[in-house]
């Protein structure tokens, strides 16, 4: 199979490294990829949210399957365009898609669902959201459109809810409209299912660390790091998850005439009273997939393809025992303001069993510039989570570019879980 890949993250290096290992491969298109990509398949120069340059870069490679990274593609209607032209696409259409780019929509379909989420209030005008915030004091505000992964911020207090709230209604189109829910209590898990509209096949459960700084400090990023399989969610839970959640939602979006193939993220809070969705995305989560694709011990492609043309068995994946680790590099000022230039050194001298997953660098005569807010994605899998973290860090000491921060305690958390080896 020939397939093109679209995107330019850390995610889609991760996707291009496992899909590159396929016997069915026989050529990996990467648009428009990065450096890392460029080891793993061949970099191509196209604007990925950009329907008619994808269809016409698929034509004229003949391409079996197209693999969408990003959201910001779906939401466009590339997965559409495809379909229109006869060209198998992993990754909804935009009516299905747009159950990440809008979050009033995303909750429009959990309340038909059934799906057990938070509660919450749509508004349109900043004054009433504000004075909804300010009564409720605990809150979290939510730009309703794409943000980046930035649109999200957790209020404890009157005055922290006022500034939420002004704070996303300063967020240009994605906060015209915003969301305002209860705010829950415990820990975040991401489960990822596969799904071709109608059945679906899960990936183990991970946990993402949204915050700077250690200890879940300073603003929301786009994600620093993550590991799997988390140990919040039992295989017992993580079943049930796919029967309340997966399976009501791709049923309430198949309905509606927009079924769901591709990647179906549901963030949740494993609160006292059971898992609660706090948000859907309608691709693979990015730091989630550089360790989701180091812990799958089976062939991805056809389990792509599968999605994509409807015809997915569901059933268990393969997972490798033990556990992933995958630590996000930043670059200085991330995530206000990243700086772009600094030299890159060391990645070529880690060890082949702990991929280096390439985001935001640029190619410069052979020289590795940062160009980007998170830089690079250091994994590692070990026969436990202790193993996993310790080979990651072991990496990142061989690393170096100025200005590089990291958080330490990625998957810190799941050694000090119940049942859990330290």
């Amino acid at each position: 199979m020939k397939v093109l890949l679209l995107g330019s993250g850390a995610r889609e290096h991760a996707l291009a490294w496992k899909l590159s290992q396929s016997p069915l491969l026989t050529k990996l298109l990467i648009g428009p990829g990065n450096p890392g990509t460029a080891r793993v398949g061949t970099n191509v120069p196209l604007q990925a949210d950009a329907p008619d340059s994808v269809v016409a870069v698929a034509r004229r490679e003949k391409v079996d399957l197209v693999v969408v990274g990003p959201e910001a593609p779906l939401v466009a209607g590339v997965a559409d365009a495809l379909a229109a032209a006869g060209i198998p696409c992993f990754g909804p259409v935009a009516g299905a898609a747009l159950i990440e780019g809008s979050k009033a929509f995303a909750k429009e379909i959990m309340a038909e669902a059934g799906v057990p989420t938070a509660g919450f209030q749509v508004f349109d005008n900043v004054a009433d959201a504000e004075a909804y915030a300010m009564a409720q004091g605990r809150i979290v505000v939510k730009a309703d459109g794409l943000a980046a992964g930035k649109g999200v911020i957790v209020a404890h207090d009157v005055q922290a809810a006022r500034e939420a709230v002004r704070a996303v209604g300063l967020m240009g189109a994605a906060g015209q409209r915003m969301v305002l829910e209860e705010l829950l209590e415990g820990e975040e898990v991401s489960v990822i299912a596969l799904c071709d509209g109608e059945r679906y096949v899960l990936l183990p459960p991970a946990q993402d660390h949204k915050r700077v700084g250690e200890g879940d400090t300073g603003p929301n990023t786009g994600g620093m790091g993550a590991y799997a399989p988390a140990p919040f969610l039992s295989p017992a839970q993580l079943s049930e998850v796919g029967e309340q959640v997966i399976a009501p939602t791709l049923a309430t979006l198949r309905r509606r005439g927009i079924p769901f193939r591709g990647a179906l993220y549901a963030g949740l809070m494993l609160t006292r009273n059971g898992p609660r969705v706090l948000e859907f995305n309608a691709r693979f989560g990015d730091p989630e997939t550089q360790v989701l694709m180091m812990q799958l011990a089976e062939d991805v492609l056809p389990l792509l393809d599968a999605c994509a043309r409807g015809r997915l068995e569901s059933r268990p994946l393969a997972v490798h025992p033990g556990a992933s680790v995958g630590v996000v590099l930043a670059a200085h000022g991330y995530p206000e303001a990243p700086r772009k230039g600094d030299r890159i050194e060391g990645v070529d001298s880690v060890p082949a069993d702990a991929p280096v997953f390439v985001a935001g660098v640029e190619d410069k005569g052979g020289a590795w510039l940062t160009a980007g807010g998170r830089v690079l994605t250091a994994c590692a899998r070990g026969a436990d989570l202790a193993e996993a973290r310790a080979k990651a860090y072991a990496a990142i000491e061989r690393i170096r570019f100025e200005g590089m921060h990291f958080r330490r305690d990625i998957g810190a958390k799941g050694l000090r879980a119940p049942g859990t080896t330290p």
